[in-house]
């Protein structure tokens, strides 16, 4: 049972001033998640965690990064970023190397098992993106592609 300051914070006693703009922000949201959650069932690897799959698409997509620029990208602790590197390293899915300049420094990058990895789960889900978008009409692909700028406009803020 929520609390009666809980319950006023998750459920306001009055809507908002504009309830449409409430309303189309609420099932953006929602529709988003869906469908994120469905694209990342898609994966090569289904004991891989979305927060290691996160960190292979980083090294793939911007190359190899120390630990605490991984841990800062994926706004997570170094610690944490540690565990997942460590797991991810003992799967055979990334290396760690000294640094050649300065050997404090220590670089993580992908190995091939890793870049296969990435590969695969991003084949899987445009797969079934396209196989989705294929049963829809061309005005709804047509929405969609409009809706794609303007959510990747919103997301880059």
């Amino acid at each position: 049972m929520l609390s009666k300051s809980m319950s006023a914070s998750v459920f306001p006693a009055s809507p908002p001033a504009d309830t449409s703009l409430h309303d189309a922000a609420s099932d953006l949201r929602m529709a988003t998640f869906r469908l994120a959650r469905r694209l990342r069932a898609q994966r090569a690897v289904d004991t891989m965690s979305d927060g290691q799959f996160a960190v292979l698409a980083a090294l793939h997509i911007h190359g190899g990064h120390t630990l605490g620029e991984l841990a800062d990208r994926e706004r997570v602790s170094a610690p944490s970023m540690n565990r997942t590197v460590n797991c991810l390293e003992e799967s055979g899915y990334l290396t760690r190397t000294a640094d050649a300049v300065d050997r404090r420094k220590v670089n993580i990058e992908l190995t091939d098992a890793g870049t296969s990895v990435v590969t695969e789960t991003v084949r899987r889900r445009d797969a079934w993106l396209e196989e989705a978008l294929a049963e829809l009409t061309r005005k709804q692909r047509a929405t969609l592609a409009a809706a794609s700028i303007v959510m990747r406009e919103l997301a880059e803020r």
